[in-house]
Formats: C-alpha cells, sequence, structure tokens
C-alpha cells in the first residue's frame, strides 16, 4: 500500500461522496423508473458508500456503491491517485463483472440457497441494492444475553457447516471469490515493505494527540513485525474449504429474535480453513466488547462463552489443536490490527461508524491486548498459554 502525503493530489470527501450518490441516483432510476426514489440517511462506513433509501410509497432498501473495489480511507488518502485518475477509472470498473458489487452479488445467491442471507434487488451502474434483514444483531444478543454467548456462536458455527465441510462446493464460485476481504491478504497488503513502514508512520494523525498517536505507531510497529516473523513460521492447521471471510457480528441479524436462525449479510466468500471464520468472529465480538465497555460481569461472561465456543470447535487431536489454535491467534492479531488502523488512519472529514470512534477512544485498551497477545506468540509459549492470556487482557481492557 502506498500512502500520499501531498493533500493536493488526494480525491476529497466531496468528489467521492458526491459521485457516489449522483450514481446511486442514476441506478435507482434506471432500476425503478415509474417509482420516486428518495435517498434517506448515510450509513458510515470505512469500506464503500451506502445509503438507505426507499423507492415508491414504502420500499425499504440499501445502495451500496464501491471505488475501484477499494475501501474509502484508501480512496481519500490517494493510494489510487488523484479524483481525475479515479473517476476515469471507475465507470469501467462498475461494468465490469469482476468488480466487488458484482461478485458479491453472486455470492450472496450462491448463499440463499444453503442458508438464510440478505437478498438483492438490484445491480448496475456498479450500485449494489439490497433488502434490509431485521431484527437484533449477533453482538446485541450477546451483550442482553451473556450467559448464551456459547450457544448463540454455537448455532451460527451450525449454519456454516455447508461451507466448512471438506468437500464445499467452491467450484460453483470460480472468480467470484472476495479476496479484498481476506484478513492475511488486507495484512499483507497494508504492510508491504516501504509503503507499510510510511502507513504506520501516519497512523493517528488526524484522530489522536500527537502523544497518543507516537505511542500507537511504536506498538503497532512492534506487533506488525513480530506477526511478520511468525507468520512466515505458521503452517496451514488444516485442509481448505470455504470460508464467509468477513463473519462479523454485527453482519449476522435475528429477524425472529431469539431462537430463530441467523441471517448473514455482506459476504467475502473465499477458500480458507473455517479457522479463518473462527478468527474474524473472535476478533469483532473482543472489539465490540472493548468499543462497548458493558461492565465486567458481562464482559467476563461472553468472554467465558467465547472460551467455551472455541473449544468446542477446536480439532481434538493434540497436535492438529495446537497448529489451529495457533493460526487462531494469529488471523486474530491480524484481523484486529487490520481494522484499528483503518480507523486510525481514516481522513478526519470520513464519517465514520460508531463502533469505530468508540474504538478509536479505546485505542490504548487495544494496544494493551495485542501487545501482550504478540509478546507471548513471538516468545514461543504454547497457543493455549497465550489463549488463556489473552482472555485475561480482554476482560480487562473491556471492563
Amino acid at each position: 500500500m502506498s500512502l500520499t502525503t501531498d493533500t493536493t493530489t488526494r480525491p476529497t470527501t466531496g468528489e467521492v461522496f458526491g459521485y457516489a450518490c449522483a450514481q446511486i441516483h442514476q441506478a435507482a432510476a434506471s432500476m425503478w423508473p415509474e417509482a420516486p426514489v428518495r435517498l434517506g440517511a448515510h450509513v458510515p462506513s470505512v469500506t464503500g458508500y451506502v445509503h438507505r433509501m426507499t423507492v415508491g410509497d414504502d420500499r425499504e432498501l440499501f445502495a451500496k456503491h464501491s471505488m475501484l473495489g477499494s475501501s474509502l480511507v484508501s480512496i481519500l488518502r490517494g493510494v489510487h491517485g488523484p479524483w481525475s485518475v479515479i473517476e476515469s477509472l471507475q465507470q469501467d470498473y462498475a461494468a465490469s463483472t469482476e468488480s466487488l458489487l458484482a461478485r458479491e452479488a453472486v455470492q450472496l445467491k450462491f448463499l440463499q440457497a444453503r442458508l438464510q442471507a440478505a437478498t438483492t434487488a438490484g445491480l448496475t451502474h456498479g450500485v449494489l441494492f439490497t433488502n434490509p434483514v431485521t431484527g437484533p444483531t449477533l453482538l446485541e444478543l450477546l451483550l442482553a444475553r451473556p450467559s448464551s454467548t456459547a450457544d448463540l456462536l454455537g448455532g451460527v458455527w451450525a449454519e456454516l457447516e455447508v461451507l466448512h465441510r471438506p468437500g464445499a462446493p467452491s467450484d460453483l464460485l470460480k472468480g467470484t471469490f472476495i479476496g479484498e476481504r481476506s484478513i492475511t491478504g488486507t495484512f499483507q497488503r497494508k504492510f508491504n515493505g516501504i509503503s507499510g513502514s510510511v502507513y504506520i508512520d501516519h497512523l493517528g494523525a488526524d484522530r489522536l494527540s500527537s502523544g497518543t498517536a507516537e505511542n500507537v505507531v511504536a506498538v503497532v510497529r512492534q506487533v506488525v513485525n513480530r506477526l511478520l516473523r511468525l507468520r512466515s513460521l505458521t503452517l496451514p492447521s488444516g485442509p481448505p474449504s470455504l470460508a464467509y471471510g468477513d463473519l462479523k457480528p454485527e453482519h449476522i441479524h435475528y429477524p425472529s429474535g431469539v431462537g430463530g436462525r441467523p441471517t448473514f449479510l455482506d459476504p467475502g466468500l473465499l477458500v480458507a480453513g473455517p479457522v479463518v471464520d473462527a478468527s474474524k468472529l473472535v476478533s469483532r465480538t473482543i472489539l465490540g466488547l472493548i468499543a462497548v465497555r458493558p461492565g465486567r460481569k458481562t464482559v467476563t461472561a461472553v468472554v467465558g462463552g467465547v472460551s467455551t465456543f472455541t473449544e468446542s470447535i477446536t480439532p481434538p487431536r493434540a497436535v492438529t489443536a495446537d497448529l489451529w489454535l495457533r493460526e487462531l491467534l494469529m488471523i486474530w492479531l491480524m484481523d484486529t490490527v487490520n481494522i484499528m488502523t483503518t480507523y486510525l488512519s481514516a481522513p478526519a472529514t470520513l464519517p465514520l461508524p460508531t463502533q469505530g470512534l468508540a474504538l478509536i477512544k479505546a485505542v490504548g485498551h487495544i494496544c494493551a491486548v495485542i501487545e501482550r497477545m504478540s509478546w507471548a506468540l513471538s516468545c514461543g509459549r504454547s497457543p493455549r498459554a497465550v489463549w488463556d492470556l489473552a482472555l485475561r487482557q480482554v476482560i480487562e481492557a473491556a471492563s
């Protein structure tokens, strides 16, 4: 990843948002030429430009626009060049069957035949329209029913068995995998060589005080260096299957409430072992706890449930279990570093989701967790010892 430091060559939020908004209007007019279309609230995101909208009198939809398949943070930081370059490339990108949202639409159709997933309402002009999914999110249920954490996570995992089992039909998705949402792929892109070092240098420049930013840069640099060294020593813990790829608690809703089946949003399907999904689910659940800080009793119960759930899906053989847990810890760390640094590198003009703002405020607690985890792994401690240490650190950070 390169980082343009000359702010005069970077796209502005007005240019990017104005273009995306116009494309949504154009796409909606093409899809529903006889119906009035009204844009509702903008949904803050660091990835794509998303709006609530209404078609006709009462049809509620979400409209999602992707700029070159890249994150809004990267676009606004000038990674893809000035606005004139991006605008010249975007039209062809949006029309391509290989665009991010075209692949997401294919994946949603694939999932709808196998589990409960969001449904699409159309794809045109580089804009994906999806029908809203109601009901509480997984994180909301975990906070409301912390003693049920293991059961709730287990229920999600059972739904995904159709993807995780050996021989899952990955051939039906050839050409549509979403590598952009790969945790390890994102980590390698962000922290590759000199450009990765420059990227770390600028963390928090627009979001933190200078003293706090310096501390964060020092910790992230240390953690990233440890992970880069450890990654070369890590062997895959099992054969690949299909992974959901972007398995976050906020991407899992329960339209029927507690006891009903979960419905999944925003897939990032790719060929990978189930440990990828376990890692992201653990990582984002933990970050959700740190963002909300619901009190020690709730945190302890949720963390205990996460531990019970993880033990239940860990392979039974000791050697395989160690490899699996080590890989889970590595990917958990990478995912946490990925999203934390994305929030911290977001320009001040980009609206962030509520959880992102909360995590920026809690950045010191997050740094304490990832520093200790990465230190323990680099010291050669057993995966079980690192896991236990990590959960203790989480309880302190989120309480």
